[in-house]
């Protein structure tokens, strides 16, 4: 997402970013009002646009100090077609917390809300829910209203969206954390569902938000199954152990080589010492071959944003790790930093079906007879 994003500023040392797509929601929301109601009725719209979006950061600033509290940070805060999306490095598992953080932002909407209507004399203006906000009302009663609704529908219980995350909260008091996510994922996919029927009437905004939430729904729900599965295991139990690794003078046809002769998507980088350097993914070494040649030495194809852990560190945190910074793969090391072992998101969901089949299990069990 963050290649597609540019910067427009931070607050607090929280980055926010705008998604290219944004921008083609501009240009269409422009259009449309000047095609339609000429082009007055084009700039207020977009003007509207742009205050209900400086809203919505405010919104996504509303979780994002709300976590701080907590000790969460937050990465960045990127502006889509449909909404706000903060990037905070995790949700709180503690229920009670989790609560407070999702209804932050709407919070901040009813702030906005009430200072409008009861500074400035705003007025309700349901007309301005239409047309994108060229209501006959004020600019400020509009946006007051506008304001108001989105705090209601984030409060709508379609998990991944506020209210969901308040469910699950809930749900995790009486159950476990990942129980409560499924539970949560399937009344979120099911109310994305009414979504998209609904936005079939004439709202392709709707439509959007529908297929966010249902897929968004599904990748939290394998998410937390994933976390608690994990709890309680060491890395070890489920690194890569088997591996083609590249030394650090390797030229770029050495990793086009390994990459065709072995199953590997990734390679571990290592010095003389075999203490990890970065890791060499299959995406990005065809990025560098068809820039440069392949004669080329591989530095530049190097991801080097890699955690290393011991063997003995939790599986969990590995996750975590590997969800929170996006790097390729965490490595595992022995004491003395050489490199013993690797995982990654692929291999940790290949470890976690085999394991919940019980292949492992049973060969365990074989093992021990032997």
């Amino acid at each position: 997402m963050r290649r597609w994003s540019i910067t427009v500023g931070s607050v607090s040392g929280i980055v926010v970013r705008v998604h290219m797509t944004f921008f083609l929601l501009l240009a269409w929301i422009g259009t449309m009002l000047w095609l339609y109601k000429g082009p007055a009725a084009a700039i207020d719209g977009i003007v509207f646009v742009l205050f209900l979006f400086a809203c919505v950061v405010l919104h996504e600033l509303g979780h994002a100090f709300a976590a701080r509290r907590y000790g969460i940070g937050t990465r960045d805060i990127t502006l889509l077609p449909i909404g706000g999306l903060a990037s905070l490095d995790r949700m709180p598992e503690d229920p009670g917390q989790e609560v407070v953080v999702a209804l932050a932002g709407p919070a901040v909407n009813i702030v906005i809300a009430a200072l409008l209507f009861l500074v400035l004399g705003a007025q309700i203006d349901t007309g301005g829910l239409e047309g994108f906000g060229t209501g006959a009302a004020s600019f400020i009663a509009r946006l007051a209203t506008v304001n108001l609704v989105l705090a209601v529908f984030n409060l709508i219980p379609a998990f991944p969206m506020d209210g969901g995350r308040v469910l699950r909260a809930l749900l995790g008091f009486r159950m476990s954390r990942a129980k409560a996510t499924q539970i949560a994922a399937r009344i979120g996919q099911a109310l994305a569902v009414l979504f998209a029927f609904i936005g079939l009437m004439g709202n392709p905004i709707l439509i959007l938000i529908a297929i966010f939430i249902f897929f968004a729904a599904s990748a939290e729900s394998y998410s937390a199954s994933m976390h608690d599965f994990a709890r309680g295991r060491p890395v070890e139990e489920a690194m890569i152990s088997q591996f083609e690794s590249l030394p650090e003078n390797a030229m770029l046809d050495d990793a086009a080589k390994l990459l065709l002769a072995t199953t590997q998507q990734e390679f571990p980088v290592v010095d003389s010492d075999q203490r990890v350097l970065g890791f060499v993914t299959r995406k990005s070494l065809i990025e560098e071959l068809q820039t440069s040649s392949g004669a080329q030495p591989i530095n530049t194809a190097i991801e080097r944003n890699v955690c290393a852990v011991n063997a003995r560190t939790s599986l969990e945190d590995a996750v975590e790790l590997l969800e929170r910074q996006g790097a390729p793969a965490v490595a595992v090391v022995a004491e003395s930093g050489r490199l013993v072992g690797y995982v990654t998101l692929e291999n940790l969901a290949e470890f976690f079906m085999v394991r919940s089949a019980g292949g492992l299990k049973r060969l365990n069990k074989l093992a021990l007879r032997k």
